[in-house]
């Protein structure tokens, strides 16, 4: 018998090792399916162990970023302090720089408009004037007043040379008489204007006058076209007015006209209906001629008071001949008493109230006849119609029982059907579907595997 070496293959090791991986992974399967605790917790606490881990680590990895940000932020904090550290002393150098540079370059004396505010200008300044003859250097234009016009700076040239500054006149008797010279000047011009002034007043006055008078004229022939205007407007309204008053007069009568003859016919309307005219037809009634309503009944017409009037009579003669025969037989009744013992006889047998009581019941079986015929006629038509009606009733019951006899029938054969099809249908069902019935094996066989 030949025996063989058996060597595994690199491709039997990579099958061995995928077959035992399966049966490793199939084994943690079954444990954690099999497991009570987990099947119906449903906790996998490896996994929960394994998120837990991650939030620390987590956790842990915040609070190292917190902690490097909150130092690069000090680092931070440190570097501005320090720039702005050295900001302040660039200002102040800088500032110092400047100062230096204005009490070299710039000082106050060195400016055009220092003489203005120099505290020493009063010392260094001359006299105001040296001499009044016009060889002083310091009078210009500005030591003269300036006259109003070139007419008076001509008249006037001479007396302007002696205006000087008050404190510095050394002509003063020259210049007042200058002054007063030409104050007279000055009145003679003012009232020159003034009458100027008043003239232009004046013709403005009268010019104004004229506007005014024109505009009264103008406004009071405005004020006749007004009431010329007013006064046609108000006869026109007037007329208005009368034709409207006209057309409500013919309005009212018509109205009135037509009011009354709304009367007369409603009036009419009232004499000639039913109420007042006791129409005969607004009695009738849905229970038959005899029966009418009693509410609207205004009593018999003059046809049926005489129908009433004529059996009145029939019944009377009736009555009267009843009568005379009555009376006929109770004449002849006495004729033929003779003896004393009949006469007690018939008083005994026979009393008055008894020959009475026949003698009204012979007066009214004649009275009362047609009424009682009258009433069985009637009586036998309800009992007729009350027949058909129960006849009627009755038929149409039987129909309805049969009716639900036949659906009774009916249903009753159906459920027998369904009974029959159902019994098929569950022998069917016990003899071929479920023929085979499962045992305790069949149940065991599970739950053996995770698949």
């Amino acid at each position: 018998m030949l025996e063989f070496q058996q060597r595994a293959t690199p491709e039997d090791l990579k099958i061995v090792a995928s077959i035992e991986r399966k049966r490793q992974i199939e084994e943690a399967r079954k444990l954690r399916i099999f497991n009570p605790r987990v099947r119906k917790i449903g906790i996998d606490k490896e996994f929960l162990d394994k998120q837990v881990e991650e939030k620390k680590q987590q956790r842990e990895w915040e609070r190292t970023k917190e902690c490097q940000l909150d130092e690069v932020l000090i680092r931070s904090n440190e570097h501005a302090v320090h720039l702005e550290r050295r900001q302040e002393e660039e200002r102040r150098r800088i500032n110092k720089e400047v100062e230096s540079y204005r009490q070299v370059h710039q000082r106050a004396e060195d400016r055009r408009d220092y003489d203005l505010y120099d505290p020493e200008a009063l010392k260094k300044s001359l006299p105001a004037r040296v001499d009044d003859n016009g060889d002083d250097p310091s009078l210009g234009a500005a030591s003269a007043q300036k006259c109003r016009n070139a007419a008076e700076e001509r008249r006037n040239d001479e007396i302007l040379r002696l205006y000087r500054f008050e404190g510095e006149d050394r002509n003063l008797a020259e210049r007042l008489k200058a002054q007063r010279e030409q104050m007279r000047w000055w009145i003679q011009r003012q009232k020159e204007e003034r009458e100027a002034a008043e003239k232009a007043r004046r013709d403005a006055e009268d010019a104004y006058q004229e506007v005014v008078l024109s505009r009264d004229k103008r406004a009071m022939t405005l004020t006749r076209m007004e009431e010329e205007c007013r006064r046609r407007l108000n006869e026109a309204t007037a007329t208005f007015n009368r034709a409207l008053a006209e057309e409500q007069q013919h309005r009212r009568h018509c109205e009135a006209v037509q009011d009354e003859e709304d009367k007369k016919a409603e009036i009419y309307n009232h004499v000639t209906g039913d109420f007042l005219t006791e129409a005969r037809e607004q009695a009738e009634s849905t229970r038959g001629p005899c029966k009418p309503l009693a509410d609207r009944y205004k009593g018999m017409t003059a046809d049926e008071l005489k129908v009433f009037r004529d059996a009145q009579l029939q019944q009377m003669e009736e009555i009267h001949v009843s009568i005379s025969s009555t009376v006929e037989f109770v004449q002849y009744l006495k004729q033929s008493i003779t003896s004393a013992h009949f006469k007690y006889s018939l008083a005994v047998m026979y009393p008055l109230t008894t020959i009475n009581f026949n003698v009204r019941k012979l007066l009214s079986k004649s009275s009362f006849q047609k009424i009682k015929l009258e009433e069985k006629r009637i009586n036998e038509d309800w009992d007729h119609l009350m027949d058909s009606h129960l006849q009627t009733a009755y038929s149409y019951e039987c129909e309805l029982n049969q009716r639900k006899s036949e659906l009774n029938k009916k249903i009753a054969e159906e459920n027998l059907r369904l009974a029959e099809q159902q019994k098929q249908h569950q022998e069917y069902l016990n003899r071929i579907v479920y023929k085979t019935q499962p045992t305790a094996a069949f149940y065991e066989q599970f739950n053996k595997g995770t698949r």
